[in-house]
């Protein structure tokens, strides 16, 4: 579901060529969508925060952070319809 929703929101965004992604600006995703894609980035196995714990919510809060400041950025991946939080090009 989350992918539909986020596919829904994609239309008339460009390609990026050199990565075969599609930026996907925060504000194209509902509350709930990025919520997800949040989620989705914070529990997948093998993201390390450091060797302090955070909760849940502290860790929500640290991506959104990120995401907004533009720190970081949110990409589709057409080709097999992955979506990710990556760290924004320099």
């Amino acid at each position: 579901m989350l992918i539909t929703k986020a596919k829904s929101c994609l239309a008339g965004l460009a390609l990026v060529d050199d990565e075969n992604s599609i930026n996907v600006p925060i504000e194209q995703l509902s509350e709930s969508a990025l919520l997800g894609v949040v989620d989705a980035f914070i529990l997948r196995e093998g993201t390390d925060y450091g060797h302090q714990d955070y909760t849940l919510d502290e860790k929500r809060q640290r991506v959104m952070a990120m995401l907004r400041k533009g720190d970081a950025e949110i990409c589709f991946y057409p080709e097999n319809e992955h979506i990710d939080i990556v760290l924004a090009k320099g």
